[in-house]
């Protein structure tokens, strides 16, 4: 039987990690219910009045968004480390680094495109003016993704760790600071009618870098867990 290539062994475990996905739904919907019950709260706390709603609306946004995918990084290896799957894939002999870009897509898939798509609707929620919808949805696809892959290195230190939720908090948060502070940028910008295009394209300059680096640091990171 011949082996597959690098590019269909990926998109194997893309499809495998999605399935996977779709069996366990409340891994799917714990995101997008945290993020609801947050928005949910926060007229609680600042009032109903519109107008104060409308002008934190950005960073609650972002801000949302950071903590639900910090929420579920945890979990983008820890199904395959119990079950013994992860050992496997690193005796396989394909690239580590590749591999571990079908699982951070995957987790990307289900969580953060999940919440660009939806974020429109809790944005009108808070009183965020129309015209900074569009400008949202394109900061949360690209930043979540840089999120997602970020988050997919905490995931791969601690992954051979009972507790290691806490710890990802630690490690990856202070580098998930600079996402935020552009991507709500870019939403703010866009409320005060001016252009949202630099903080996007800053955006996608960190997702290119994260790109290129983050699998190597995640395929660093699961041969160390393993290792140890």
């Amino acid at each position: 039987m011949t082996a597959p290539g690098t590019a269909a062994f990926c998109l194997r475990l893309l499809r495998r990690q999605l399935v996977l996905a779709v069996r366990r739904p409340i891994e799917i919907a714990n995101p997008l219910l945290f993020f609801a019950m947050v928005v949910a709260l926060f007229p609680l706390g600042l009032g109903p009045a519109p107008d104060s709603l409308a002008e934190f609306a950005p960073g609650i946004l972002w801000i949302i968004a950071l903590l639900s995918n910090l929420l579920t990084s945890d979990t983008v290896f820890r199904s395959d480390y119990d079950d013994g799957s992860l050992e496997q894939l690193l005796l396989s002999p394909q690239p580590l680094f590749l591999s571990v870009l079908a699982y951070v897509g995957a987790h990307w898939l289900v969580t953060g495109m999940l919440l660009a798509v939806v974020s429109p609707v809790f944005a009108l929620m808070l009183g965020l003016p129309g015209q900074a919808l569009g400008a949202l949805f394109l900061s949360l696809l690209i930043g979540t993704a840089v999120l997602s892959l970020v988050g997919g290195i905490g995931a791969a230190l601690t992954v051979g760790l009972k507790r290691g939720g806490m710890l990802i908090s630690l490690l990856i948060l202070p580098l998930y600071m600079p996402v935020l502070i552009f991507g709500s940028a870019a939403v703010q910008a866009a409320v005060s009618g001016a252009p949202a295009v630099p903080y996007l394209a800053i955006l996608g300059a960190m997702l290119s870098l994260a790109i290129a680096l983050a699998p190597i640091a995640i395929a660093a990171g699961l041969r160390i867990s393993i290792d140890a």
